[in-house]
């Protein structure tokens, strides 16, 4: 426990007490990010003459110092082990200036934000990472005929990479998500203290520009006291995951012999420790069962805030390990999935099994409405009798012949038909089916190609605004760098003209 904190209203801690309640584990990883915020803040105070420009030069080198070899990690968090370590080095008549009119209150938000926006470009590339190896094997399988599923029954059939397609546009939403979250994770509590601001004449808005924020979180209360950024990112990174889970499994359901219509590359595969003809889609496996952590994280966050007093609580301490546990859950999981995606291997011939001929039977039905003027649902009743015929009889769609088809249209319906054996062939066989099927998103090659040019143009849009998010968090670190850099070669050790980089002398 940190003498900083104890000595006056409190005297020493219960070292049981502080292990119980200490964050530093978790805090690691906000140490740039909480250096940067006493960095940001001490040449606000300079400029604002809330401090002497020759003690904030101090700090200032004092914190360029600061790393994690150099702290105490063994105190409660990692604000007072930075204040800590800059006291020590500056002295306690300058260093003990370093919290002036800021709050581990709002520095925590701030700092969580911080190491947020980061974590959440680095998402987003990922996403659009795993979108680009999906459009490429897409690419691959234009005419590709699978059959799809509902119910986890033979359905109709589509191409693969009208399947593949489907999931880029989830991703699309999944990406979309995340770019609204970040403008609202990018915004700066700093200044709002312990929740009611300060006296003194901070500038809000110079540290927030000098830490990259696109604008001031101006209620200090909600700045403060609220998690909703975090809880929001959760949410998000729930969706995520539910939607490659599906994807997984899908992949470990149709990688099955059963199934056969795709292959796992070796290297993402395992086999048993007993049966030597095992092919274990263990990778997929495991994205889907983490993609349940990060469902549990969420709704455990959501608990744990759902009934806590207004502005700050140290439960708030609970739920920022969740939020780093989950983001690494869903990056390492999206970067392997575009790895494996990039090897799958699409079988070609998944229509040889007999039973799935009658996923074309819709088309079969369409073309009695269109070409003889069968109502719908009497051609519905038709198909379905043709196919229970079939199958009693050990056939498939593709031993149909005009005459059988004619035999059971009267025999269900006392409907007289005349059919050729050309409408049956273009309405049974699955390719045919597939081009068919020409309306906007359908999956007929004309189309798929369609969507692919356009989901190719989202990528290369969506690599464009996250250069730019990136770029704009460069630029106000290089600034933050320069500022500082400008203040120590300025400082005079001796202690004589000090200057400011505008020139003034304090």
């Amino acid at each position: 426990m940190s003498k900083l904190l104890r000595g006056g209203r409190l005297s020493t801690a219960r070292k049981g007490v502080v292990k119980f309640t200490s964050s530093i584990e978790s805090d690691k990883r906000l140490l740039n990010s909480v250096i940067r915020i006493n960095q940001a803040h001490t040449l606000m105070m300079m400029e604002q003459k809330i401090i002497k420009w020759s003690d904030g030069v101090k700090l200032l080198q004092a914190l360029s110092e600061t790393e994690a070899a150099t702290l105490n990690m063994s105190l409660e968090d990692i604000h007072v082990s930075v204040e800590e370590a800059v006291i020590k080095k500056a002295s306690p008549e300058i260093g003990g200036n370093l919290h002036i009119g800021k709050s581990r209150n709002d520095q925590i938000s701030t700092a969580i934000r911080m190491e947020l926006r980061e974590n959440l470009i680095y998402l987003m590339a990922l996403t659009i990472k795993l979108q680009e190896a999906l459009i490429n094997l897409a690419k691959e399988h234009v005419e590709t005929v699978v059959p799809g599923y509902t119910h986890l029954q033979p359905a109709q059939p589509v191409t693969f990479a009208h399947y593949i397609l489907s999931h880029v546009d989830t991703l699309e939403r999944d990406l979309r998500r995340l770019e609204e979250a970040y403008q609202r994770v990018n915004l700066c509590p700093m200044g709002a203290g312990a929740l009611a601001t300060t006296s003194f004449s901070v500038d809000r808005e110079r540290v927030a520009a000098l830490l990259g924020f696109s604008e001031v979180l101006e209620n200090s209360i909600d700045a403060v006291g609220s998690r909703d950024f975090v809880l929001e990112t959760m949410a998000h990174l729930t969706i995520i995951g539910v939607g490659i889970s599906r994807l997984a499994e899908d992949l470990i359901v149709w990688g099955s012999s059963e199934f056969g219509m795709v292959e796992l590359p070796d290297g993402f595969s395992s086999t048993s420790s007993i049966m030597p003809q095992k092919k274990n889609p263990e990778v997929l496996e495991l994205i889907r069962a983490r993609a349940g952590h990060i469902v549990g994280n969420f709704v455990a966050s959501a608990t744990t805030l759902k009934a806590l007093p207004s502005t700050y609580n140290l439960d708030f301490q609970e739920i920022t390990p969740r939020l780093w546990e989950s983001l690494q859950s869903i990056t390492g999981s999206l970067d392997m999935l575009s790895k494996v995606i990039s090897h799958l291997k699409i079988a070609k011939n998944t229509f040889d099994k007999p039973f799935l001929s009658f996923s074309t039977s819709t088309e079969l039905a369409n073309m009695l409405v269109r070409k003889h003027k069968v109502p719908f649902r009497t051609a519905h009743k038709i198909v379905g009798s043709l196919v229970k015929n079939l199958i009693e009889n050990k056939l498939t769609l593709f031993d149909v012949t005009p005459k059988f088809l004619q035999t059971v249209a009267k025999d269900s319906c006392g409907f007289s038909l005349n059919v050729n054996v050309e409408d049956i062939r273009k309405s049974t066989e699955p390719l045919e089916f597939v081009k068919a099927h020409d309306v906007r998103g359908g999956p007929s090659p004309n189309q798929v190609k369609t969507m692919l040019s356009i989901r190719k143009q989202w990528t290369v849009l969506s690599r464009s605004r996250l250069s730019e998010k990136k770029s704009k968090l460069d630029e106000a670190e290089n600034t933050l760098e320069s500022v500082i850099k400008s203040c120590l070669t300025s400082y005079n050790s001796s202690g004589e003209k000090l200057k400011s980089p505008s020139g003034q002398v304090v």
